[in-house]
């Protein structure tokens, strides 16, 4: 996917959307900015919810199709709780979880891993980054990908990194564990899901 200047995105949606741009440096850059610009307009809801969309859809990395068929699917299936579900199918592509699991620093680069052929699922090579892991699923580095140089200071990037509880990382082995699912808290995301449904519903 064809993203574009990531600062000029991000000082619209918001730093939280590329992993480059979550740092204190953009973020004063940002107040700064903000600060010094005069008479914005409230924007209506049409307005706020394409915002959203944009949110989400730059942060999984996905194009406009690609999340018009996440939104559609859960929208037609009537679930009680549309919003989770749809963040359940966006947290469980196969690119999402090898990021979750801190085997890459960036999106982009965990989605060049899998594509690239040196991801495997269950024991078997998997290629296709919108892959949804199910409950169960064992994702792993395959072993003649370990010794690769974006694996080297694994040992400390794992000191830091919050792994969600729906995964079970065994960093020593290069593998993941599905042992759950998502959990949908809108307090720990930087999106509104609910718009972006009202968006598609349209």
């Amino acid at each position: 996917m064809k993203i574009g200047p990531k600062y000029k995105i991000a000082r619209r949606l918001g730093r939280s959307v590329f992993e480059k741009t979550q740092t204190a440096k953009f973020a004063l850059s940002a107040e700064k900015r903000n600060a010094n610009v005069e008479g914005i307009r409230s924007r209506s809801n049409y307005g706020s919810q394409l915002l959203e969309k944009q949110k989400v859809r730059f942060t999984y990395g996905i194009t406009n199709t690609q999340l018009g068929k996440y939104t559609y699917q859960v929208i037609d299936s009537k679930v009680k709780n549309p919003e989770e579900m749809l963040f359940i199918n966006l947290e469980k592509r196969l690119d999402n979880v090898v990021l979750r699991s801190g085997f890459s620093t960036t999106r982009r680069h965990a989605r060049q891993l899998v594509s690239h052929g040196h991801i495997k699922v269950n024991g078997v090579k998997n290629k296709v980054p919108s892959y949804s892991a199910k409950e169960g699923d064992v994702i792993e580095v395959k072993e003649s990908s370990r010794d690769k140089s974006v694996f080297a200071d694994l040992d400390e990037r794992m000191k830091d990194l919050n792994i969600p509880s729906w995964l079970k990382v065994d960093y020593k082995l290069f593998k993941t564990t599905i042992n759950g699912l998502p959990t949908y808290n809108t307090k720990e995301t930087h999106f509104n899901l609910g718009e972006v449904l009202q968006f598609y519903k349209r």
